[in-house]
């Protein structure tokens, strides 16, 4: 008879909620003070302001059901929330509905890129592209920027095209007789793929296609081509269709597109920079790369959504790492003991904490780099208008700058995102695997972040060129290298210098900034002198990759070390930790065979930093876990998560959730047919109908001959041979 002293009764239910809420102060303001130290008073305002009226949205607000849909019902939801988002374009200020469009992204991503391709990618070609009365006349005189009587599609990639745009080969050829541009596709290849609103949706394609000229092809130009008339009939001579199922954004309604032979007027290239008379005469802009200034909105947009991904996850993931708890301390062999929260194992916490604050590193860089990307547009605007000449080779300088930080932020973030994903996924164990824990979808819809609008190792090399091709100049002929890397005219100090980060260094962000500008210049550097001899450009791509991360990093760091010095003080305890967290992981810990590599760093601090410093600053960070996510604001809505409700009550929640979107007063599925009838099969006997049996043997087995009757049956053949 076993002992009563081994029998374990669990008799008090888990109490997540009473866990989480215990780490909030009641009435604290801080989570309100943090997000507009994060965001900026106004953006903080307007965020909290358009999420109101987001979750009231019957049609906008996110819920649970967006897990269970098909592709087609996807794609009816999209079209549903594209109808009412319109609405809101009529009737708000543009600013509002950006940031609306924004937040709606978060959470439904197909909606948020079908309206973006319209309003972002198409509208912002022509803006781009286009004269000031060709961007007047399609939209807004046609009303293409408020989702009426046109929408339009990005007509870039094609099949055999993607991150090389310079060598798209559908063809725009002059006809003099008639003029019009002609525009075909030659071959396969040349065939539009991958176009976000074509298969169903879209009127007019901005459409990047060879300009041929009485014979001579002058690049690749842009042009606006109908696709459809009013009654959202194929124009003749344009083929559609949908390109079919996809990892994620099932509500998005790619396409692909032939042209054979379709006539469009002269006055449908878009002609700011590049013009073709009607004589044929063809006038090249002065500055190539003006043409591509319309592509960097949407990278800007998605190192932002890049920030809101990290904070999303990490807040559900964190909630329920506080909430959660398994594993009695010490576990004896009775097994008795209180469990420990997750979050409390020292693991836990060097899983999450660093995303966090690369969370908070990411959303103070990316409101920079919004603010950036809305100056130097508004500088080029108003120096195109003026034809100021000087004006505008100001603005190219900083659009360069702009290059640069949109291309390193865009493909490092978005890469960090896609594992932060992953991460907090994990650590949420099986029930992060449920799709109502919001995970899975995300990383399905998240994923192609990495590969469009730029391609991110594509967009890295030329981060990591043209930062060579800098440090190059510099050390050769003594360039200063202006605005946001101007500290690459510090290059010859760098290298001669003998600079290296000791033991205590690591606690000091300014100088962690100043060995990551050290090992950008020294890997530059090392990287140009293997051009100078025998390697190539495709050689040292690795390096370029690299110093695109590098860069990504540095912008980050040195926007939180700009921001924290005016942070107020009650924020200044947790900033200083979150930084230092930061700056320790995802730079120093993450490049360690880099900064050792390059004489950077030595190996003492490297170790003391992995094996103390981290372990200690996520220690700090422990406390204020809750408080520190809870000041992203995200709300449920936002979250759409079972397990990461603000409340905290994880399983009264996820319990709730499975019973609503799986009622169990359904007791039958719809394959039960097929299950019962697998468990009610006849034995294998009756299957063969019994024709297999002993008894069926007996009848249909015929009697062998003795050996007696056979030995008779030969001396009677023998005597017949006689």
């Amino acid at each position: 008879m076993s002992s009563a002293k081994n029998i374990v009764s669990h008799t008090a239910p888990p109490n997540p909620k009473e866990l989480i809420g215990r780490e909030r102060k009641p009435g604290d303001g801080f989570p309100l003070l943090m997000n507009q130290f994060l965001e900026g008073k106004k953006k903080s305002a307007q965020i909290l302001r358009l999420l109101k009226s987001l979750e009231r949205d019957p049609i906008l607000a996110a819920n649970f059901n967006d897990y269970e849909v098909t592709k087609e019902q996807q794609r009816e939801l999209t079209a549903l929330r594209i109808n009412r988002m319109a609405r809101y374009i009529e009737s708000e200020s543009i600013e509002d509905f950006n940031r609306r469009l924004n937040l709606v992204t978060v959470y439904d991503p197909s909606t948020g890129i079908r309206i973006s391709v319209n309003l972002g990618l198409y509208i912002n070609c022509i803006k781009g592209n286009g004269t000031d009365e060709q961007y007047k006349y399609w939209c807004i005189d046609k009303q293409a920027g408020h989702l009426n009587q046109l929408y339009g599609c990005f007509g870039m990639t094609e099949l055999g095209h993607g991150s090389n745009v310079a060598g798209c080969e559908t063809t725009a050829t002059f006809d003099p007789e008639t003029d019009e541009f002609i525009i075909d596709t030659p071959h396969i290849g040349a065939t539009k793929w991958w176009i976000g609103g074509a298969a169903h949706s879209a009127t007019h394609s901005s459409i990047y296609a060879r300009l041929v000229v009485n014979g001579k092809d002058y690049g690749v130009k842009t042009f606006v081509v109908p696709l459809r008339d009013s009654n959202h009939e194929l124009l003749p001579g344009v083929s559609i269709g949908d390109i079919g199922s996809k990892m994620g954004r099932e509500g998005v309604d790619n396409g692909w597109i032939q042209f054979s032979d379709v006539r469009i007027p002269r006055f449908f290239m878009l002609q700011k920079f590049c013009k073709v008379s009607r004589e044929g005469k063809v006038t090249l802009p002065p500055l190539e790369q003006l043409s591509y200034i319309s592509l960097l909105g949407g990278r800007v947009t998605m190192a932002t959504d890049s920030y809101r991904a990290a904070a999303r996850f990490t807040t559900i993931a964190i909630r329920y790492g506080v909430g959660r708890k398994q594993f009695p301390p010490n576990l004896g062999l009775d097994g008795v003991g209180d469990e420990v929260q997750l979050m409390d194992y020292p693991l836990h916490q060097r899983r999450l904490f660093p995303y966090l604050a690369l969370a908070y590193a990411m959303g103070l860089g990316t409101n920079r780099l919004e603010n950036q990307h809305n100056a130097i547009l508004v500088d080029l605007d108003k120096a195109v208008a003026k034809k100021n000449t000087n004006a505008i080779k100001s603005a190219i300088n900083e659009t360069k700058s702009l290059f640069i930080d949109s291309g390193s932020l865009k493909s490092t973030t978005t890469w960090l995102a896609a594992d932060c994903i992953t991460e907090c996924r994990q650590t949420c164990g099986g029930h992060g695997y449920s799709a109502y824990s919001g995970f899975g979808k995300a990383y399905d819809d998240w994923v192609v972040q990495c590969t469009w609008e730029g391609d991110n190792n594509v967009l890295a090399m030329s981060v990591g060129k043209t930062l060579i091709r800098n440090v190059q100049e510099v050390l050769d002929k003594g360039k200063k290298i202006g605005g946001s890397v101007s500290f690459l005219s510090n290059a010859r100090q760098y290298i001669n210098n003998d600079l290296i980060l000791r033991e205590g260094d690591q606690e000091n962000p300014d100088k962690i900034l100043q060995a990551l500008e050290v090992l950008i210049v020294r890997i530059s550097s090392k990287a140009s002198e293997a051009l100078k001899s025998s390697a190539t450009w495709d050689d040292v791509s690795p390096q370029r990759v690299l110093l695109s991360k590098l860069r990504c990093h540095h912008y980050l760091l040195q926007s939180f070390i700009e921001n924290l010095r005016e942070a107020a003080s009650e924020l200044q305890p947790d900033l200083n930790t979150l930084i230092r967290l930061y700056a320790n992981t995802f730079i120093l810990e993450a490049f360690s065979s880099e900064f050792l590599i390059y004489g950077v760093i030595d190996a003492k601090t490297k170790n003391i930093l992995s094996s103390e410093y981290i372990p200690k600053l996520c220690l700090d960070l422990r406390p204020r876990a809750i408080t520190l996510t809870d000041s992203f604001q995200q709300s449920d809505m936002i979250l759409n998560s079972a397990i990461g409700k603000y409340n905290g009550d994880i399983y009264e929640n996820y319990f709730n959730v499975v019973k609503d979107q799986n009622p169990p007063i359904k007791t039958k599925a719809f394959y039960s047919e097929s299950m019962e009838a697998m468990l009610s099969r006849p034995s294998l006997e009756d299957r063969d109908r019994q024709e297999k049996t002993e008894s069926a043997q007996e009848i249909l087995t015929v009697p062998f001959p003795k050996r007696g009757d056979d030995d008779e049956d030969d001396d009677d053949d023998d005597d017949d041979d006689e």
